[in-house]
């Protein structure tokens, strides 16, 4: 959809400069054969003279730091991540680079869903839902290793239901406890995927901690646009965490179907590109706020070219304001 060639080191630059002022763009992770000739060189992953799949994903994420300065892990969500992993991830990137890491659905989901890797947990109560030791042990612990890199940790608590809990308020209770138990000093973020739940109560909840809400693109949730106008929606002064995810509306399953191999934009959101260029905006001119902007294949179709489609939208509007208006010329 996008006629303009994808200029790699042009967009590495753009991202540089807008890690050096606190903000970070990067995709939800990395490992896709479909970026080979933007991201990817693939003559780098070649085996006996083909793509070498395996050697691809061992090694990719080193040529991806080249370019972006952050990735979200989403692997982190399904399996508890473990030192000698972390410490693998940390050794392709520079000493600059910040992961946001998704934490584990062991902690985050109240019953476990009727998914076959579930097993027999399938339907149950989790009995480790926001359990804030087994979070510190099992998740935490590891992550000292590579602490220097983490940049964002975000609890994403999936949709509850009515047998999850009765109202509001029992969860607002449940999540001051866990979060007033969790380890100080590191960026944690929540991310919301109950909409009629998105309001006052919540949002005080995380202020009060100093919990950042992730502002979230999702198929049930507001636009991001509507989260940042919500009173307090800025719940951490100091951090800011977006996921671009699916146009609101839009299924999981069916972008898979539609944008595979995540090779090109197939549908424009021009709503999260502006979000996108607001929170980038904001950050830039708030230089103690981190700010983590992550990007999925399934919002327009490819995450690097939305991105290098965001970072453009953003530095055309900066040429637009800057520009000397009509009689203000030589």
């Amino acid at each position: 959809m996008d006629s303009t060639p994808f200029d790699r080191e042009q967009l590495r630059e753009q991202l540089a400069g807008l890690a050096s002022k606190g903000v970070y763009l990067g995709t939800s992770s990395w490992k896709y054969p479909g970026w080979v000739g933007t991201v990817y060189d693939g003559s780098r992953y070649l085996y006996r003279g083909k793509f070498a799949k395996s050697r691809f994903e061992q090694a990719c994420l080193a040529e991806y730091a080249e370019v972006f300065k952050t990735v979200c892990v989403d692997a982190a969500y399904y399996t508890f991540p473990n030192r000698a992993s972390l410490e693998g991830l940390a050794a392709q990137v520079p000493a600059d680079f910040r992961f946001g890491f998704k934490v584990t659905d062991a902690i985050t989901v109240k019953r476990f869903p009727n998914l076959p890797r579930f097993g027999a947990r399938k339907g149950t109560v989790n009995e480790n839902f926001l359990n804030a030791d087994a979070f510190a042990g099992r998740f935490l612990e590891p992550c000292e290793a590579i602490r220097s890199h983490v940049g964002v940790l975000i609890f994403e608590l999936s949709r509850f239901h009515r047998a999850d809990y009765q109202d509001m308020r029992q969860f607002i209770a449940d999540l001051d406890t866990f979060l007033s138990r969790l380890p100080k000093g590191w960026p944690y973020g929540i991310e919301m995927r109950n909409d009629i739940w998105l309001g006052p109560d919540y949002l005080d909840c995380l202020a009060r901690h100093e919990v950042a809400h992730v502002f979230n693109s999702w198929t049930d949730m507001p636009s991001v646009s509507e989260q940042l106008a919500l009173a307090g929606s800025h719940t951490n002064p100091e951090l800011v965490a977006a996921r671009f995810l699916l146009t609101p509306g839009k299924t999981y399953e069916r972008t898979i179907q539609d944008f595979e191999p995540f090779d090109s934009i197939k549908n424009v959101d021009e709503a999260a590109r502006a979000a996108a260029a607001e929170l980038i905006a904001e950050g830039t001119a708030a230089p103690r706020r981190r700010t983590y902007l992550f990007i999925n294949n399934r919002l327009e179709g490819s995450a690097p070219w939305t991105i290098k489609a965001m970072v453009d939208a953003k530095r055309d509007a900066l040429r637009h304001r800057l520009a000397p208006g009509p009689g203000t010329g030589p």
